[in-house]
């Protein structure tokens, strides 16, 4: 495919990168220093311009395009962008991403053009709401072709190691000692191991009560730290679920916005002289999980280690900078992912999947899986395919809902799921093994 990307941010960088192995990537910005850095080191054709000037785009002029993809931090520029591109450019599919979600009125999306709408911040919010349903794990993550979902659990310290047979828990990585490892079937699960594993919905809660002793209850009592955007989304996200749910903000202004776009379902505080006598004066300490949402990662992890110390069981932080994941895991904080790694994340599932491979790293990026589902089209239809091998490699495939080690070889059928999970220093391998599917 023929794919320009307009925005050379995190985003922009991610969707390149992914995207410039097997189709054409033209990639716009007016940060020039961010295009010679791409250009260093992808595949790409950078073109220098401000997005909303029409000469920026005269170079792609009677170019098939196939997939225009904008992910700027401006929804006015990107507004813009679409509106420029689709007048000048011959475009198959449109993609957005926005914040503001009062662009979900369907009338502005179809005079744009705009095939698919990206809001990061409610992916976010979105992905942290689903952990209200499970009390005892750290993270969950969904994919748009299965019901099967990647789950993580941390083993409590008072069980006995169990050795591994025949991959019974559908395990795909354990974290032990910050070091990522796929195991083998002679491998032991050990206290304290942060275990990925692959399960339905019923599944998850077994799994997670076979290495959790300790006793969880529903979680019905939320606080959110941080009255911004992305905290007010959370806290809607939250409603949906339970309505004990309060929102803490410093800046007066802030928390008046917020009350005023939550129409009073939640409890809105304002903690201008600080945060450690509102878990007294507030009830803060009886929520059932804190989440900080705030756009500073270190000053997330405070507010977690203070809900921790009030004796909150559960505590998430928005992690916008992965050098802080093993800070956060060390200190028994979940991490959940910004809008930004959201919305890469969304855009990869949304783009259409007989060329593209589905990828979401795990483990604070130590740990990729890539996901392909097989069409009637794929040349290896009714064909044996052999495996990958290799340390941590696993290759796992789904047909009939059913999920399968795949070892040795297989026949592959129409609409198998092939799953492979890898480290970050074999993902090269498994990505050309995988896209040659």
């Amino acid at each position: 495919m023929n794919i320009v990307i307009a925005g050379a941010g995190k985003v922009g960088f991610n969707l390149a990168k992914t995207l410039c192995i097997g189709h054409n990537v033209a990639i716009i910005d007016n940060n020039k220093d961010a295009l010679d850095r791409l250009s260093e080191s992808l595949d790409i054709l950078p073109i220098y311009g401000n997005l909303e000037n029409i000469h920026s785009y005269q170079s792609l002029v009677g170019k098939k395009i196939n997939l225009l993809i904008v992910v700027t931090d401006n929804d006015n520029v990107n507004l813009v962008t679409t509106l420029m591109a689709d007048t000048f450019l011959d475009i198959d599919k449109i993609f957005v991403r926005l914040q503001n979600h009062s662009y979900t009125n369907i009338k502005i999306k179809n005079r744009l053009h705009i095939d698919t709408v990206i809001f990061p911040t409610k992916v976010a919010s979105l992905s942290i709401a689903a952990l209200l349903n499970y009390p005892k794990a750290m993270n969950m993550k969904f994919f748009k072709y299965t019901d099967y979902r990647l789950a993580s659990v941390l083993v409590s310290e008072n069980i006995q190691s169990i050795q591994i047979k025949e991959n019974a828990y559908n395990i795909v990585g354990i974290e032990r000692d910050k070091y990522f490892f796929i195991p083998k079937s002679s491998d032991e699960i050990r206290a304290k191991d942060l275990l990925y594993f692959m399960a339905l919905d019923e599944d998850v809660y077994t799994t997670c009560d076979t290495f959790v002793t300790e006793n969880r209850p529903k979680i019905t009592k939320c606080v959110v730290f941080g009255g911004e955007d992305l905290g007010i989304s959370i806290t809607k996200a939250l409603l949906e679920i339970t309505q004990d749910v309060k929102l803490v903000e410093k800046d007066f202004a802030i928390c008046e916005k917020a009350n005023e776009i939550l129409e009073g379902r939640a409890t809105v505080i304002n903690s201008k002289y600080g945060t450690l006598d509102l878990f007294d004066n507030e009830g803060l300490d009886s929520a059932d999980i804190f989440i900080s949402a705030t756009k500073n990662d270190e000053y997330n992890i405070i507010k977690c280690l203070e809900a921790k110390d009030r004796g909150i069981k559960k505590v998430v932080a928005i992690n916008n900078e992965v050098e802080y994941y093993n800070l956060m895991h060390s200190l028994g904080i979940v991490a959940m992912r910004g809008p930004k790694m959201s919305a890469y994340n969304t855009i990869m599932e949304e783009i259409n999947p007989t060329g593209i491979i589905l990828e979401k790293r795990f483990c604070g990026a130590k740990a990729i899986v890539y996901m392909r589902k097989l069409i009637s089209t794929s040349r290896h239809i009714n064909k044996k395919v052999k495996s990958l091998d290799g340390d941590n490699i696993q290759i796992l495939y789904i047909r009939d809902n059913i999920l399968i080690p795949f070892v040795d070889k297989l026949i592959i059928e129409e609409n198998d799921i092939i799953m492979a999970f890898c480290s970050k220093d074999m993902s090269e391998k498994v990505k050309r093994w995988i896209y040659e599917l």
